[in-house]
């Protein structure tokens, strides 16, 4: 087991668990307290449980699970990071799809945790964006990597078109598609939102891609984050 041994000034780091499965929650609570490092302050079993708790306890870093009643880990960090810019969140998930990594991060998120991870690793995320740093499991860095390369390499040789094709060229539609895409909102989720056939969603998502330039979903989202498009 990690541990760091501290001594009796130095500051402890207050922990929100956010987490809808109650083993994982109450084990998470148990190791970090052992670390003698970490002080949990609150549990939430679901994310707006979640957003209300760290309104309320202030803690230094909040531990989000994605998948959860009520209120998804993405929207409750997007909802928590509005209010308190400065508080610090690791998702501790089991899900490792592209829309909902980039979705995480573009909400706010400063790191990104599996849960078949060591316990070590968590406790050293927890304690690496309390410090104000990022910490991605190596599995998703992997992921964002290459996101970043493939966004690159779709530029290459392209940039006159894209100098050509600003965002402008985006209908107002497409430009609510794209902030969807953003949001790690899948086709069938776009179509609900904007009350739009699916096959309706697949041609904006299409024509969202040729007017960026880029070769996927997760091109397109990384460089409307990137770049500021929406």
């Amino acid at each position: 087991m990690f541990g760091i041994v501290l001594d009796s000034m130095t500051k402890q780091i207050s922990v929100l668990i956010v987490e809808d499965h109650d083993i994982l929650r109450q084990g998470l609570r148990l190791v970090l307290e052992r670390a003698n490092k970490f002080t949990i302050v609150g549990e939430a079993n679901n994310g707006r449980l979640g957003v209300a708790m760290a309104a309320e306890l202030q803690p230094d870093v909040i531990v989000m699970d994605i998948g959860m009643p009520e209120l998804n880990g993405i929207d409750a960090t997007r909802a928590i990071k509005l209010a308190r810019p400065d508080v610090r969140i690791v998702m501790l998930t089991a899900h490792e799809n592209d829309d909902e990594i980039f979705a995480a991060l573009s909400a706010g998120a400063a790191g990104y945790c599996l849960k078949d991870a060591a316990f070590d690793c968590i406790q050293v995320a927890l304690s690496s964006v309390a410090d104000g740093a990022a910490w991605i499991d190596p599995r998703i860095a992997q992921k964002v990597l290459k996101a970043f390369e493939h966004h690159a390499n779709s530029q290459s040789g392209k940039q006159i078109a894209v100098e050509e094709k600003p965002i402008d060229v985006l209908s107002t539609r497409e430009k609510d598609v794209l902030r969807l895409m953003v949001d790690g909102a899948s086709n069938k989720e776009i179509g609900d939102k904007l009350i739009i056939s699916l096959s309706t969603v697949r041609t904006h998502v299409e024509h969202i891609l040729e007017k960026l330039a880029v070769t996927g979903r997760t091109a397109a989202a990384v460089k409307a984050m990137k770049e500021g498009l929406i």
